[in-house]
């Protein structure tokens, strides 16, 4: 990737043509929709504990949140985007092509991916395996040949005989969603690859492998409910039969009206996601744009308060939120990544 000759406000000066002052006094946020709550408490926190004005957060998508903040540099672009997952190279390809070249990532903890049902409903102990075969959209025929078929299955008992014989209705999030690009490689791939014939594919056809397991069906039982996790809650209370996907922090957060499937034998619970054996879980992010930190004011102060002990920290204020909290060794990282503003180009 060739790297730009400038930086810092002599980018921002020269891509658009604006004065090292911005206009704009506040920090623009973007992005994940789990993310979101984590970033909203920083940035309220931050408004009230200094003379900088409380950043505005966006909850856009993952997907969505890169597409502005790769637009291009300056202050009608975010500085920062939120992210369920890592960055893509066709995001960091967008960004150098719109002049985005020094991109900080900042990992602030993980989070576990549930399928939640209403404390109405009975709880499903779900293996990666049904879940791949009640969502996909193509699945092996059922006499154990390695054909591929339009997937059949109308009830989760038609998946396995051991669950309830409920219509399969998940409410999940779009595709611009990190929290469904985390979950179709982590349980949909992770049960796609259970079939050696499938598994053996990813060596051979790579593309079609991963069309395979992370093709969702689009035959009304997956039902694409928006970036709004809260609305999924309130369907799920309405419907018992339904379930839904969404980040760890909101099961945590409206345990009063839901509650999270078991996968692989394992409960969606703080500890389980934290040491690992929970297998739906991931990494959360959030991405600054280095041109714009001092400029547009309080970025580089934003980023002290986010990445603080009494923020990110074991007994921090976002570990009360759902966020859990990443090893001691990880946090150094943090936190000298962003002391010194390391960016991606320069990690790799």
């Amino acid at each position: 990737m060739k790297k730009a000759l400038l930086t810092g406000a002599a980018v921002l000066a020269s891509l658009t043509g604006m004065n090292a002052h911005a206009e704009r006094d506040y920090i623009s946020i973007v992005g994940s929709s789990t993310v979101y709550p984590f970033s909203t408490v920083v940035a309220e926190r931050f408004g009230k504990s200094t003379n900088f004005p409380t950043p505005k957060v966006e909850s856009t998508g993952s997907g969505g949140g890169m597409k502005l903040f790769c637009q291009g540099v300056g202050e009608a672009t975010p500085d920062i985007t939120n992210a369920s997952r890592a960055i893509k190279s066709s995001e960091i390809e967008l960004c150098a092509k719109n002049g985005v070249t020094d991109i900080v990532e900042v990992m602030v903890g993980y989070d576990g991916i549930v399928m939640a049902g209403s404390n109405e409903a009975p709880k499903y102990e779900l293996t990666r395996k049904d879940i791949f075969l009640a969502l996909a959209k193509m699945v092996p025929a059922k006499d154990g040949s390695a054909t591929l078929i339009e997937n059949p299955y109308k009830t989760w008992k038609d998946v396995n005989p051991t669950l309830p014989a409920k219509k399969i209705e998940v409410l999940g999030p779009p595709p611009t969603s990190g929290t469904r690009d985390a979950f179709v490689e982590l349980a949909m791939e992770g049960g796609c690859k259970k079939f050696p014939f499938i598994a053996e594919m990813k060596s051979t056809d790579k593309s079609k492998y991963k069309a395979l397991c992370h093709g969702i069906r689009e035959d009304g039982a997956y039902v694409e409910a928006g970036e709004n996790d809260n609305l999924i809650v309130q369907k799920l209370v309405a419907n018992p039969d339904a379930l839904g996907i969404f980040g760890y922090s909101f099961l945590e957060q409206n345990e009063d009206k839901v509650h999270g499937s078991v996968v692989e034998g394992e409960e969606p619970t703080f500890d389980a996601i934290s040491d690992g054996s929970y297998p739906v879980s991931r990494s959360l992010f959030f991405y600054v744009k280095k041109a714009h930190i001092g400029v547009i004011p309080g970025i580089k102060e934003y980023l002290a308060e986010f990445t603080s002990e009494k923020a990110m920290g074991e007994d921090g204020y976002l570990a009360d939120k759902g966020m859990i909290p990443m090893t001691e060794a990880e946090y150094e990282k943090v936190v000298d990544t962003v002391t010194n503003l390391k960016t991606i180009a320069a990690k790799k």
